[in-house]
């Protein structure tokens, strides 16, 4: 295995993990207005008046619900390169088939996380936040999953390169 395609293969597990810790924290917006609110793709978290946090599902509207279906399918195409990355350490016969797999995954991949960054801030509508599309309150901050969310789109774009240096024709 050369070296771009050990760093193609850390960047991609890197951006896997800050993917799904993303998705596991209720930090996507943040705000301290009546109590500490957390709120997530796939829960949300409420302190109200110094009492335990109460975390529940989210019903989710369609922009986010959007968002998590683009992040979650991101995921296993991440995961899936990965794998196959692996793969082709060990059986020489999958290296072109990884390569050009894994490329293209990887390219799907960064349109539907892009799609997801996209779409998101389209959900600042919803009652518990009471801003527009697009337009966060000043009342309300994005929070650390949704920063860690973008750095996983950064590092899968870097891999990406770094992929395709893969994929060129070696003369």
């Amino acid at each position: 295995m050369d070296k771009l395609t050990i760093i193609s293969g850390t960047l991609f597990f890197a951006a896997d993990i800050f993917a799904i810790v993303s998705l596991a924290m209720p930090d996507w917006i943040i705000t301290d207005v009546g109590g500490d609110t957390r709120l997530g793709l796939m829960w949300s978290c409420m302190t109200l008046y110094n009492r335990p946090p109460v975390c529940y599902s989210s019903n989710l509207e369609p922009e986010w619900f959007m968002a998590l279906i683009c992040i979650f399918v991101g995921c296993i195409l991440i995961t899936a390169t990965i794998i196959l990355l692996a793969t082709s350490h060990w059986d020489r016969n999958v290296i072109s088939y990884a390569r050009w797999v894994g490329f293209t995954a990887n390219f799907i991949l960064v349109v539907l996380f892009c799609l997801a960054a996209v779409i998101f801030p389209m959900g600042f509508h919803i009652d518990e936040i009471g801003g527009q599309p697009y337009q966060l309150p000043n009342s309300h901050q994005v929070g650390i999953s949704y920063i860690l969310f973008v750095l996983a789109l950064w590092i899968t774009v870097i891999s990406e390169l770094f992929a395709g240096k893969v994929c060129l024709p070696h003369f």
